[in-house]
């Protein structure tokens, strides 16, 4: 914005802070690629947190320091990089652009008091980009526009700028507007004209980057032309974003406004969130100590984002539900903190990423652990005291040890073995509860089992321990099925999963075909004899019935009816001849799925008064309904799901088109918020497994769905042959 006096933090010790005004928490938002792991490292080392290549004092990178994320060459996880500027400690907060882990850009953004949106000057802005800014409208979240990849062949600086107009200020034109215009250096031997400089509107100052550092000089009169043309813009949407009528008005009749006015403006409308001015960045040249842009972006941070003062109060509640009062940022209020995300290291156990919103957090103290809302995905409530432990600045792989953790500011905490991603710390005189905040439902199944009796034995504890970590994974025993689901958000996540089971916690795993809940029932009316007579020395067994099997409604279940006369069959016999049905109907008589929806009348039989026995009758049961069923026409039923999708209005088409080729029957479509529309259908579940894949593919990004069981009805003669086929070849 203009020149500054800040200095760096110094490099090799944790960045703390004393008080609330001189925290800021940022997260960087953008799709996978767009360059935010770089602009972390640019920031750092601009900052004096890193040496020249991007690393910390041990040698680790500060971001993306995970294993897994080394192998897939992009980031899974959120990653804290505290730097300090100024005197200001800035709490940076580096989320995967890749929408399996969405979870954890929710959590960047629920820790995080500002946003910096990160967008490629060579690959553009993607849909899913562009929801997560509404998302942050509707909160007022303070946003600034990052353009990155200023060096790339394709790069168009002045382009993206207008796209980024006309994209995030589609509703208010004046609200996103470039703080600086570039400076392009001589043109390289591939062509490619590299941008080499800022020219600041407000300063009307050049800072250039040409000789590998920032020099501050006057601009040359064709400079200052270009200045000229869009700073008048830039003003007019500062003022009217900041809505300083009287500034406006002097404005407006002619009078030269002071840089400071101007800038203190700009920062106040920024942190507001009415104004989200464009800036760019590039990492740092060879030998150079600064990359373009990064001091810029600093200053804009410490000096227009918003403190952790100014963010609304917490509501929080007892944790039975009981009101109790919102609490404010003041570290001699309650302790108030929650556990934005949840990992294990080898050596610590345990480290829960924690931002304290009220209070102060010390080490060695007791605080009381809750955790509710999340039953649904394997997550416990639970409501328990816990002593902390040590309580460090995470960077990179370091853990740099701290003495207090005020409101406001964000730490790691050892050794909480219960704290879950999304539980509240409290005082343990004083327990508090914090509403999570929302996350995604994972819809893609993984069906797994141990790989061998070893894995078997430790599978339970690394799901549960895995499940801790990561909110947006579900784990699902199936009773039908019978199998282990993990229920994840995409493919990426899944392998992420089966990584992290691996490495971290020894469990080797193999995945196997996900199974659909199918069910069995008669489509008319049958009779079948059950005869179970052998001799074989001694007492023999001896049972005959005879049943007759009709359907019934769906949801009915099994309906056993005695309508034995005469004592054909003894009294004492009918409860195993029900016994057995059930049984059968329990292990299926064509298929191998439950039996459902039948009435199943016991008519007639024969005891015999030495060799008839309970579990004689229990086999003649099973024999009678599986004679029954081979002489019956037995449909397959399938779950049929109720699906919601929520599309960008252009992509609706499409997105029925491929409903209907899932033999989907769609109910009705509603506008849902402005330019997305809601489709609601019927589908088979056995149609959309691979759902949560698909449907990102063919809406590029920007489809949600969810899904919930309607009923069973009956498979298509076709298809339930198919079934068939294949269940006899497994057997």
């Amino acid at each position: 914005m203009g020149a500054t006096s800040h200095q760096a933090g110094a490099a090799g010790r944790a960045p703390t802070a004393d008080r609330p005004s001189s925290v800021r928490n940022v997260v960087l938002v953008g799709h996978s690629g767009a360059g935010k792991t770089t602009l972390v490292e640019a920031l750092a080392l601009t900052a004096g947190a890193v040496n020249r290549a991007g690393r910390v004092e041990d040698g680790g990178t500060v971001s993306d320091y995970d294993e897994i994320e080394h192998r897939q060459q992009r980031s899974v996880q959120l990653s804290l990089v505290p730097v300090e500027w100024g005197g200001i400690k800035i709490n940076i907060l580096d989320t995967p652009g890749y929408a399996d882990f969405v979870g954890e850009l929710r959590a960047g953004l629920r820790a995080a008091d500002a946003a910096l949106f990160v967008v490629s000057s060579s690959d553009g802005i993607d849909g899913a980009t562009r929801m997560v800014w509404d998302e942050c409208e509707a909160v007022g979240m303070p946003r600034a526009i990052v353009v990155t990849h200023l060096e790339a062949a394709r790069a168009d600086y002045a382009q993206m700028a207008t796209v980024c107009g006309e994209i995030f200020g589609a509703e208010d034109p004046d609200a996103v507007i470039p703080l600086y215009l570039p400076l392009y250096g001589p043109p390289g031997p591939d062509g490619h004209t590299p941008v080499a400089g800022l020219l600041g509107l407000l300063s009307q100052r050049v800072y250039d980057y040409t000789s590998g550092e920032r020099v501050e000089r006057d601009p040359e009169p064709d400079e200052l032309a270009l200045i000229a043309g869009a700073r008048s813009r830039l003003i007019e949407g500062i003022i009217a974003e900041s809505e300083d009528e009287s500034l406006m008005d002097r404005y407006l009749g002619g009078e030269d406004i002071d840089v400071k006015t101007l800038v203190d403006d700009l920062e106040r409308a920024v942190a507001r969130g009415t104004f989200h001015p464009v800036l760019m960045a590039a990492p740092a040249s060879d030998g150079a100590r600064q990359g373009l842009g990064t001091v810029e972006l600093l200053e804009l941070v410490t000096g227009g984002f918003p403190t952790p003062l100014e963010r609304s109060a917490v509501a929080v509640t007892a944790p039975d539900g009981a009101d109790r009062p919102a609490v404010t940022c003041d570290p001699d209020g309650p302790l108030v903190a929650e556990v934005v995300k949840t990992s294990s290291d080898p050596y610590v156990g345990r480290v829960s990423l924690v931002r304290v919103f009220s209070g102060t957090l010390r080490p060695e103290e007791t605080v009381h652990v809750s955790g509710h809302g999340l039953t649904d995905r394997g997550h416990e409530d639970h409501d328990v005291d816990e002593r902390i432990g040590t309580l460090t600045s995470p960077f990179g792989k370091q853990q740099r040890s701290l003495t207090q953790v005020i409101a406001g500011d964000l730490a790691c905490v050892a050794k909480l073995t219960r704290a879950e991603t999304g539980d509240t710390l409290s005082a343990k005189d004083r327990p508090l509860l914090m509403e999570p905040w929302r996350m995604p439902d994972p819809l893609l199944p993984l069906a797994i089992e141990a790989h061998s009796k070893a894995d078997e034995d430790k599978l339970s504890q690394g799901l549960a321990r895995l499940v801790a970590e990561d909110p947006t994974m579900r784990l699902e025993q199936n009773p039908h099925t019978h199998q282990v689901v993990l229920w994840c958000l995409g493919e990426a996540h899944q392998d992420v999963a089966l990584e992290r089971l691996r490495t971290r916690y020894g469990v080797q795993v193999d995945p196997v075909p996900h199974k659909v809940s199918l069910r069995e029932t008669f489509g008319a009316k049958a009779a079948g004899r059950g005869r179970h007579v052998k001799q074989s020395g001694g007492h023999g067994q001896f049972a005959i019935c005879e049943i007759e099997v009709e359907p019934l409604p769906p949801g009915s279940g099994i309906e056993f009816v005695d309508k034995v006369v005469g004592g054909a069959v003894p009294r004492q016999f009918i409860p195993s001849v029900e016994k057995g049905v059930r049984t059968q109907a329990a292990r299926g008589v064509v298929a191998g799925y439950p039996l459902v929806d039948v009435r199943i009348t016991l008519l007639d039989g024969k005891a015999h008064s030495v060799d008839s026995s309970d579990a004689a009758f229990q086999t003649a049961g099973a024999l009678a309904l599986r004679e029954a069923a081979a002489e019956a026409r037995i449909h397959l039923l399938e779950p049929v799901a109720e699906l919601a999708v929520l599309v960008p209005d252009e992509y609706v088409g499409p997105v029925m088109s491929d409903l209907a080729g899932r033999r989907g029957r769609v109910v009705g479509t509603e506008q849902a918020d402005p330019g997305r529309t809601r489709i609601r259908a019927e589908i088979p579940e056995i149609e959309i497994g691979r759902y949560a894949v698909e449907l990102r593919s063919v809406s590029h990004g920007t489809g949600r769905f969810t899904r919930a069981y309607a009923r069973h009805e009956p498979m298509p003669p076709q298809i339930a042959d198919k079934v068939r086929e294949q269940a006899e070849k497994g057997t």
